[in-house]
């Protein structure tokens, strides 16, 4: 058996095996004693059928089985303990003619980089204490979620705060209906930004108007005709103590208090998505500022990934018309930055070497998995307990959770206004836009 490798990048290998018959013949021999014992032919007595009939009616197969087992073998036994593969490993090549064998495999090598002084990386953190005013506007909204679409009299105009039911018909170039492309029935809330191009056609119609309007771009535009058939508007919910205590599920017995009960689950939500963020811009911080390889068996791995979830977010299928390849080449990117993370936060755990988990930290991540998927904590226990990988997965984690709160103290923070958070982040990805 001989063993080759060429190395095709810094982070990817060709590793090749060769051998022939004499390095397999000591397995096909064990293995066509084995079968004789098992196989029953016409004529035979159990365990007396010719190995020559044996071979002449299933070598084929047997040796294949044995040659695919000797394959796993090497690859377990030496190039394994030798080269340490990462990401998954891809056999390119297998062929066994004229008693020779020889198999390709690509396999990734882990990259070889130091970090860089953490110090020296800005991530920025948004910042945001809610205000007076934003809880009044949120309680506006939810008095308005829980309120009642009331229809208006007939000559009553549409207003932005307006629900309007109506008939939609695509026109041609000429203005004339499209057969079969008719939209009946349907309800436009204007109080969406979705709705915002046909608010500015509607507001100040009435029932029973027809309007003729153009939707979209000067050049790439649909032209429809709108039948108003109904207006209603939103006879919001009164706020009361006890409206308080319904929506607060009793953790609120008055308007005070449901006040403060609304400041405090919005801080909460921004709070954590401030540290979301965080974590996402620390890991593009970092990515940006190592300049390693990363295995291309490993980036496959991690765009075969992004095509699983797709077909779950799916119902177990992808749509008919699903380009798997383009969706891949899409999020390459995107696989190429988390496999960089994947070697980063390997190295950080490294440098970070005070972190331990404790049985309370296993706790409390047990404790917000159950309350995020609506299952008793015993019950999540025993999941846990009886799915070892499922409990490492939980260590990686936790493990990784306290990664970040380290890189809080390491890395130079920035913070930001939640409106210069906003502003900066869509000037950057107006400037990803632009360059794609």
């Amino acid at each position: 058996m001989e063993l080759s490798v060429q190395d095709i990048t810094s982070v990817d290998k060709e590793i090749t095996i060769k051998a022939d018959r004499s390095d397999l013949e000591p397995k096909f021999n064990k293995a066509y004693k084995k079968y004789r014992k098992e196989i029953q032919m016409p004529g035979f007595r159990p365990g007396n059928v010719p190995v020559g009939l044996i071979k002449k009616r299933f070598g084929k197969e047997i040796e294949m089985e044995e040659i695919n087992s000797y394959v796993q073998e090497v690859y377990e036994n030496e190039i394994v303990p030798e080269y340490e593969p990462v990401g998954e490993t891809q056999m390119k090549e297998m062929s066994w003619e004229d008693n020779q064998l020889e198999v390709t495999f690509k396999v990734g090598k882990k990259p070889e980089f130091e970090l860089e002084d953490l110090e020296s990386i800005t991530v920025d953190r948004m910042v945001h204490d809610v205000t007076d005013e934003e809880v009044e506007e949120e309680i506006q909204r939810t008095l308005e979620r829980q309120g009642n679409w009331v229809e208006q009299d007939d000559d009553a105009e549409i207003t932005e705060k307006c629900q309007v039911t109506v008939d939609a018909v695509a026109l041609d170039e000429d203005g004339e209906p499209i057969e079969g492309e008719k939209d009946e029935d349907q309800k436009l809330d204007l109080r969406d930004d979705q709705t915002a191009e046909f608010r500015e056609h509607l507001v100040g119609h009435k029932k029973g108007d027809v309007v003729k309007m153009s939707l979209g771009e000067d050049v790439d535009h649909d032209n429809f005709q709108v039948t108003i058939k109904k207006v209603e508007k939103m006879d919001e919910a009164e706020l009361t103590d006890e409206f308080a205590k319904e929506q607060s599920n009793g953790e609120a017995k008055n308007i005070d208090e449901f006040k403060s009960y609304i400041k405090s689950r919005m801080q909460q939500y921004y709070d954590q998505s401030a540290k979301d963020m965080f974590r996402q811009d620390a890991v593009d911080a970092l990515a940006k500022a190592h300049d390693f390889e990363i295995p291309e068996v490993m980036v496959n791995q991690i765009q075969d990934s992004y095509v699983d979830y797709a077909k779950q977010q799916s119902g177990g299928q992808l749509p008919p018309n699903f380009d798997e390849e383009e969706y891949k080449e899409n999020l390459r990117d995107q696989a190429i930055r988390e496999g960089k993370w994947a070697f980063i936060s390997e190295k950080l755990q490294e440098k970070f070497d005070d972190i331990e988990i404790k049985p309370e930290d296993i706790d409390e991540f047990i404790g917000m998995e159950s309350a995020r998927h609506g299952v008793p904590v015993d019950q999540m226990k025993s999941y846990y307990a009886q799915n070892p990988n499922q409990l490492e997965s939980l260590r990686t984690s936790i493990r990784e959770n306290k990664v970040f709160d380290k890189l809080e103290d390491a890395v130079t923070i920035n913070e930001l206004s939640k409106d210069e958070f906003r502003k900066k982040r869509e000037a950057e990805e107006e400037t990803e836009s632009s360059e794609s």
